[in-house]
C-alpha cells in the first residue's frame, strides 16, 4: 500500500533530508516512525534532498507499508512522534505508479532575507543581511533566469546536464523581510542558494547582471558570485498532476 505525505521541517534541527546513518536526518527519522509502526522496514522517498539547514513548508515524500492503515490515523501517530521539528500537513493514499520524485509537475522554493538590526533568533530561518540593496536590478537581473538554460554555473558538483527551466522569480518586501520565490521544474544541488547569491551580489552592486547573463551562456565562466547561505532556504510546496 503506497502513502504520500507532504511534510514541514525545521532544517535546523536536522543535517539534511537524505538518510546518513551517523546523522539526524528527516528522511532517517521518518523512516525510523514508520517501521515502528508498520513493524516492517520501511523505505521514504523524497521529492527532493535539502541540504542541512534548509526548511521545507511543503516537501512530498512516499513510501509502502504492509498493513493498511487509515490516512487520518497514520497522520496523527506520525505528528505525535515526529514532533516538534516535522509535522504531516497531508496524507493520500496513492496508486504504485506515483513517485514522490519523478511524478513533480513543479516545486517552488522560497529565501527569506532580513534586512533589519541584526536578531540571533532569526540567525537559523533567515539570511541576516546588511549591505543595502538596489531591488529593482536584483529584479531586473532575476528574469535573465527565467525559461530554460544551461546552469552549470550554479550548480554544485558534476551533472550528466545543467539544463532546466524556471518559470517565475517574485519579490516580496514586508517590513524588514525580503522573499524571492522561484518556480521551476528542477533545481540541482545549491542551485536556488546560488541563484539568490548572485541576485545579492547584483543588488548590492558587486557584481553586474552582464555577469549573470556571461554565466548562463557561456558555461566556461568563472562565476564570481557568492552562495547564499542555507537559513533562509524553504522548499515551500511540491505540486503534483492530481493533487497539490
Amino acid at each position: 500500500m503506497r502513502y504520500f505525505l507532504k511534510i514541514a521541517y525545521d532544517g535546523s534541527k536536522f543535517y539534511g533530508f537524505q538518510r546518513l546513518e551517523n546523522h539526524v536526518t528527516v528522511q532517517k527519522v521518518l523512516e525510523d516512525a514508520l517501521s515502528v509502526i508498520d513493524k516492517s522496514k520501511v523505505i521514504v522517498k523524497g521529492a527532493g534532498r535539502t541540504d542541512r539547514g534548509v526548511h521545507a513548508l511543503g516537501q512530498g515524500v512516499h513510501f509502502d507499508l504492509v498493513h493498511s492503515i487509515p490516512e487520518e490515523g497514520l497522520t496523527d501517530v506520525l505528528n505525535r512522534m515526529l514532533a516538534p521539528s516535522i509535522c504531516v500537513k497531508a496524507c493520500y493514499r496513492v496508486t504504485e505508479a506515483f513517485h514522490a520524485r519523478f511524478s513533480v509537475l513543479k516545486k517552488r522554493y522560497r529565501y527569506c532575507i532580513y534586512l533589519g538590526e541584526y536578531q540571533p533568533f532569526l540567525f537559523d530561518y533567515t539570511l541576516e543581511y546588511s549591505d543595502s540593496l538596489d531591488f529593482s536590478l536584483m529584479e531586473e537581473a532575476s528574469r535573465l533566469f527565467l525559461g530554460v538554460h544551461n546552469f552549470q554555473n550554479f550548480v554544485s558538483g558534476k551533472r550528466d546536464h545543467y539544463e532546466a527551466i524556471i518559470y517565475d522569480i517574485s519579490f516580496s518586501l514586508k517590513g524588514s523581510f525580503l522573499t524571492i520565490v522561484f518556480e521551476g521544474k528542477s533545481f540541482y544541488r545549491y542551485m536556488v542558494r546560488n541563484l539568490v547569491g548572485a541576485l545579492l551580489d547584483v543588488g548590492s552592486k558587486k557584481r553586474d547582471i552582464q555577469d549573470i547573463f556571461q554565466a548562463l551562456h557561456d558555461p566556461h565562466f568563472v562565476h564570481p558570485f557568492q552562495t547564499a547561505k542555507p537559513n533562509g532556504l524553504y522548499l515551500d510546496d511540491v505540486i503534483y498532476e492530481d493533487f497539490s
